[in-house]
């Protein structure tokens, strides 16, 4: 059956401007890291992602070693889009990035122009694209130049790879100097990517200050703490869950009892103001003026839908600050 878009998609999702750029972003993204690769069930990822363009969501986010396996996340990407978006294109915020592992030898990890590039060729080549519209350096080098790394971005975007460049997982200072870096070479940095949620708060101690000041967007992953800061955990750890996996970012021991504690107490708050606890804690990203949008993932369309309904809500009493506050104090 032929995809067709839902003629009200931009009815109701609410979207920010990414800095003192051109470009606005959904308040909600959609991440592709986990539940887009081989090994993941086709025709539920189609269902995600026509649920999301359909919604409002026109902001996909990859990178090159998605999957499992590596790759294999941006080719059934490319293969939905082809099939399904293809008339959608110019609608569409297509990003890519490169910085972690992806192949073997000297050439295909961290930042230099050499695998930057040849990166985001195959990138291109496995979803089908001429350009994405953002392209991200993943992480910092501490063995590369930051100028031969912010060089390789704005030769991608003046090869017309990429519209946009960002960066992710920066720590503050490097970011001031790689956005110093991009905008003296005439190709400003759009946006970064961090780490950043109710459990995961470094970036409030410069960062964000940082991107303000200088009009770069900001668009957080792992809001919701890798499903911690949803309904899943509140009465244990499912068998189905990601903490349950042997392997992966979120292990059985980072749930500890204090963990959970803290977790029931966020929902009965969030209960308290109408929401679920997932819309509660990107929510309270959401709040703050300096981030964009923030980035999720999703591998039910339920849990898409849950989340959606995050921006209706994004005001919070100073009661209900202060109680988060001591809810989350060590």
């Amino acid at each position: 059956m032929t995809y067709i878009a839902s003629a009200n998609r931009y009815q109701t999702m609410q979207y920010r401007r990414c800095g003192n750029s051109g470009i606005k972003l959904p308040a909600i993204s959609l991440g592709l890291w986990h539940n887009f690769g081989h090994v993941d069930v086709a025709d539920n990822y189609r269902k995600i992602l026509h649920l999301a363009f359909d919604s409002g969501i026109t902001h996909f986010d990859l990178a090159n070693n998605y999957g499992p396996p590596p790759g294999s996340a941006e080719e059934n990407f490319g293969k939905i889009l082809k099939e399904d978006f293809r008339d959608y294109r110019d609608e569409l915020i297509i990003s890519s990035k490169a910085g972690y592992t992806m192949w073997p030898g000297p050439y295909g990890d961290w930042g230099s122009k050499k695998y930057l590039v040849a990166s985001l060729d195959q990138s291109l080549k496995r979803m089908g694209l001429d350009y994405v519209d953002i392209f991200y350096h993943h992480r910092p080098d501490p063995n590369t130049p930051l100028e031969e790394t912010m060089a390789a971005l704005d030769l991608i975007v003046r090869q017309g790879k990429a519209l946009y460049v960002g960066i992710s997982n920066y720590p503050a200072e490097l970011a001031s100097k790689a956005i110093k870096i991009l905008k003296e070479l005439g190709t400003p940095c759009l946006i970064h990517q961090p780490k950043y949620s109710m459990f995961e708060r470094w970036v409030e101690g410069g960062l964000l200050n940082v991107l303000g000041n200088e009009g770069v967007g900001c668009i957080p992953f792992s809001p919701l703490a890798q499903g911690l800061l949803t309904d899943k955990y509140l009465h244990g750890i499912p068998e189905d869950s990601r903490a349950a996996r042997p392997t992966g970012f979120l292990q059985k021991a980072h749930i500890t009892d204090e963990r959970l504690s803290q977790i029931r107490d966020l929902s009965s708050l969030a209960v308290q103001r109408g929401q679920s606890l997932a819309q509660m804690a990107l929510a309270w990203i959401l709040k703050d003026e300096r981030v964009t949008s923030v980035l999720i993932g999703a591998s039910r369309p339920e849990q898409l839908s849950d989340s959606l309904k995050a921006p209706d809500n994004i005001q919070f009493s100073a009661e209900e600050l202060a109680r988060i506050e001591e809810i989350l104090a060590p």
